[in-house]
């Protein structure tokens, strides 16, 4: 890759103080990942003996809304890739589970009015065999009913042959969706609610990563997207469509900060500070990045160990991230992650306080 020379200038500096700008951090060499725990799991998903739980998205509230009978502060959608969906409370409980097929990765979003009521998006790649692509799900945070709950909506149609990540971001006014293929295909759409009140979409960019990847971030505020290629690292594309496929790396897969592979991405706002997570598989650990500043600059890493109550994570595919007031539970944000071999039954999602990250890693 070639830098752009204020980049090329970094990277000169960078070597002659003895580290190297693709990895992101000086002195990142031999650094031990800081430890934490979480505070919640979690049941198990239902497809057992399978590799099924893969990706968590994390929806607040401060007007408590009522979910399958259920008053909530908020929840969390979780993935069976082999089943479905499922949504959970902010103390782990199952409220619902959607049997929606081969869902992989799930992200929610703000800002989409249908029939005039506003109403929550949520999307999730979509493997089925003869629906590949976007599914789709609405949620009305204000309804009343009985039976309010996530239900499907619609489906957007791909010609990636095998759909793997995805992520919501908003953009001039409209909300985006970012499908990625595990070849490393990548398709933006412009989503949106047509005359009858489904869902329309409109492909805005494709290019491609290189090979496999997955997990994918949109920073709005720094019109940023952030995809992992599974084996190479983390690059950072723009999210405006006019940017094309130029990119920057992030974070390589040289065993240091990240090993591959390089899984799951997420951005937390905190206060005017914003952060860039994303779990590296290879080593059971997170590297976190903020990114408020001109360029993204290390911050360190975690992993979560083993509590009296909760066991601690490893292989970690997706996460998600929300900073702010999470429910009671979490009052300045929570990070939800997947946790590949669980000691109670099959793989699951794990809750850890913000928190206890940011004063682990000295933020």
């Amino acid at each position: 890759m070639t830098l752009p020379p204020t980049l090329n200038r970094l990277a000169a500096a960078a070597a002659m103080a003895g580290c190297t700008l693709a990895v992101a951090a000086c002195g990142t060499t031999g650094l031990p990942s800081a430890p934490v725990r979480a505070t919640l799991e979690t049941p198990s998903v239902g497809t057992a003996g399978q590799d099924a739980a893969d990706d968590p998205a994390i929806w607040a509230t401060a007007t408590p809304a009522r979910i399958a009978g259920e008053t909530v502060h908020g929840f969390v959608a979780g993935t069976d890739k082999k089943a479905g969906l499922y949504i959970y409370g902010l103390d782990g409980a199952v409220l619902q589970f959607l049997a929606e097929g081969l869902l992989n990765n799930v992200d929610v979003i703000e800002g989409l009015v249908v029939d005039g009521r506003p109403q929550l998006l949520l999307g999730a790649s979509d493997r089925t065999v003869g629906r590949h692509g976007i599914a789709l799900f609405l949620f009305d945070p204000a309804g009343t009913d009985a039976d309010n709950a996530v239900r499907p909506w619609g489906h957007v149609a791909t010609d990636i042959a095998e759909p793997y990540g995805f992520c919501f971001g908003r953009r001039d006014g409209g909300i985006d969706g970012i499908l990625i293929g595990k070849a490393g295909e990548v398709r933006q759409y412009r989503l949106g609610v047509d005359a009858a009140g489904r869902p329309a979409a409109t492909e805005l960019r494709r290019f491609d990563v290189g090979s496999i990847s997955e997990g994918c971030a949109v920073d709005e505020a720094g019109d940023a997207l952030y995809i992992n290629q599974e084996d190479v690292g983390v690059w950072q594309y723009g999210f405006t469509p006019a940017s094309r496929s130029a990119r920057r790396s992030v974070g390589v897969t040289d065993g240091r900060a990240l090993t591959a592979d390089v899984e799951g991405a997420t951005i937390l706002q905190d206060g005017d500070r914003r952060y860039l997570i994303v779990s590296s598989q290879g080593d059971s650990t997170f590297g976190v990045w903020r990114i408020d500043g001109p360029q993204p600059v290390w911050a360190g890493r975690f992993r979560v160990e083993d509590s009296p109550t909760v066991d601690g994570v490893s292989g970690t595919d997706g996460i998600d991230a929300l900073g702010g007031p999470v429910g009671p539970g979490f009052p300045e944000g929570v990070v939800v992650v997947q946790d590949d071999i669980n000691d109670r039954g099959t793989q699951n999602f794990k809750y850890i306080d913000w928190r206890d990250i940011r004063a682990a890693l000295g933020l």
